[in-house]
């Protein structure tokens, strides 16, 4: 079965959710058999990434035989034929979206410069095949220069098919258009965003397509340890958000009769992705995308996953999938339901052999909360410090863990909502409550470094020196974004035009510079 509409149709009826639900309960027993047989345990941890990215329109120089964006350039649709030139860009929700992927490796010295190298060649395959079609990939968390069309008429644009109402703007992939059916009629056909200075509603979650984020992956050899890692990793997305934070505005045409330019700036969140993500598809009864609970043993995953609200599901004869070549296929309908398992930290069974580190049976963590960096060795320095951190205080036996989940979740939200000036919560290693940021942020550094250290990555260091310098500039993107456009409203500009000016200089400055320690 291939037609659209007859797929979403099915995936809304009563019936396909009985006999998904009761795949899903036949699949979590045989991965509760795998767990207990230790069959996704591995040789050793393994390291991956994902980048999100979006496109404006570009000029070709031929001086340099690239494409670059102009003064003029805004939101552009990326080509199809980008997709087919390079295995490791796969689409994303709005067709201005892409995500860039590198095959996992070993976390060691050789896998980090494997993950290194790999995400700075795919990203230049990428753009090179962007460049073809004139447009051309920004590294950045939201996009705020809106197409010519407009940001409401661009999210809000729709089409019928065969009576099933497609967002004209978002890839018509089944799943997708399910996934919107179902929300929208949950949410009684409107989303509603609701942050500082912007109060709108939108006929499709294409709204999340303003935002784009990393995601690195940390696979965990035993399994029976990976309760202690993912509960560590939840306790560190305040502090790494506070440094990583880079969505401070939405697009600019959004923002309309500013009364007071000067409040709104401070009003605004650092990380509004945060918001966007959760607002627009948090409309079951309960919220998809939170903060995940703790663990108390790894086939807490498992569960999680199986209560979880169901949405737009689908069986795995519909797509010709689930033939039983792939591990995953042993559990088609759990993983298509994981799929829709939002938390901001997930555990993730099965995935690519990684040789030295085991096979395809295995559980890694991603991490969710990031936002997409503006150069590729910010990007590449967030994942050595997420990894580096999550495996080094697990390794050291630090008390991380004994910091009350509420106080983890209230800290992630101030970090979301004020960046680098965030009220954060962290547990010492003495085993003490602090809320004070140079030692919450000499801590994190620490540990990060000894986990690279603990994993042989003598020269871990580099990597990490980009963000550290963050912390003892206490800047970060977002609020140099801030700054930019504090700055241009001072010298005459309305709060929509200092936005995009602010865009522009960000755009060439990511594109001409290392890192944003550069900027610094």
């Amino acid at each position: 079965m291939t037609d659209l509409a007859e797929l979403v149709a099915r995936s809304l009826e009563a019936a396909t959710r009985e006999e998904f639900d009761s795949r899903v309960r036949e699949q979590t027993e045989f991965l509760y058999g795998q767990l207990d047989e230790g069959a996704l345990d591995n040789e050793g941890f393994a390291i991956g990434l994902e980048m999100e990215v979006y496109a404006v329109a570009g000029q070709r120089d031929d001086s340099e035989r690239t494409v670059r964006p102009t003064e003029a350039s805004r939101l552009h649709q990326i080509p199809g034929s980008i997709f087919e030139d390079t295995d490791a860009v796969s689409k994303e929700l709005g067709l201005h979206n892409a995500e860039i992927n590198t095959d996992p490796n070993t976390f060691d010295a050789a896998g980090l410069d494997a993950q290194a190298t790999a995400i700075e060649m795919e990203t230049r395959k990428a753009r090179a095949a962007a460049g073809e079609e004139n447009c051309a990939l920004v590294l950045d968390a939201m996009w705020t220069i809106p197409p010519e069309s407009g940001t409401v008429e661009y999210l809000s644009a729709t089409t019928d098919l065969d009576g099933v109402r497609l967002a004209t703007n978002m890839r018509t992939d089944p799943r997708y258009v399910a996934i919107d059916t179902d929300l929208l009629e949950r949410a009684d056909g409107s989303i509603e965003l609701s942050v500082p200075g912007v109060e709108r509603s939108f006929p499709s979650i294409l709204l999340e397509s303003l935002a784009t984020s990393i995601q690195p992956h940390l696979q965990i050899p035993q399994t029976e340890d990976f309760p202690e890692y993912y509960n560590a990793a939840i306790r560190t997305m305040g502090p790494l958000v506070a440094l990583a934070s880079n969505s401070p505005f939405l697009p600019a045409d959004l923002y309309s009769e500013v009364s007071d330019p000067e409040r709104l700036l401070e009003d605004s969140h650092h990380e509004l992705r945060i918001a966007v993500f959760e607002q627009s598809v948090n409309v079951t009864p309960n919220p998809k995308v939170r903060v995940p609970s703790d663990l108390d043993a790894v086939t807490d995953v498992v569960d999680d996953v199986r209560e979880d609200d169901v949405v737009a599901p689908f069986l795995s004869e519909w797509l010709d999938a689930g033939s039983g070549s792939e591990y995953t296929d042993n559990y088609w309908e759990f993983e298509h339901k994981r799929g829709t398992y939002w938390r901001w930290v997930r555990c993730v069974i099965g995935g690519d052999p990684v040789e030295g580190a085991g096979d395809e049976r295995s559980v890694r963590i991603e991490y969710r909360p990031l936002p997409t960096q503006p150069t590729v060795t910010d990007v590449v320095g967030l994942q050595a410090l997420t990894a580096g951190l999550i495996r080094g205080l697990v390794a050291a036996d630090h008390p991380i863990t004994d910091l009350p989940w509420d106080a983890t979740e209230s800290a992630f939200y101030a970090a979301a909502r004020d960046g680098p000036d965030a009220e954060l919560a962290w547990v010492t290693a003495d085993g003490e409550r602090t809320a004070d940021r140079d030692e919450i942020f000499s801590e994190v550094f620490e540990y990060a470094k000894y986990g690279l250290d603990v994993q042989g990555i003598d020269d871990g260091a580099s990597y990490l020196d980009p963000i550290r310098a963050r912390w003892r500039a206490e800047t970060t993107p977002s609020s140099w974004k801030k700054t930019r456009v504090r700055e241009h409203i001072q010298d005459g500009l309305g709060f929509s035009a200092a936005i995009e000016r602010m865009q522009r200089e960000y755009i060439r400055q990511s594109r001409e510079t290392d890192s944003f320690a550069e900027w610094l």
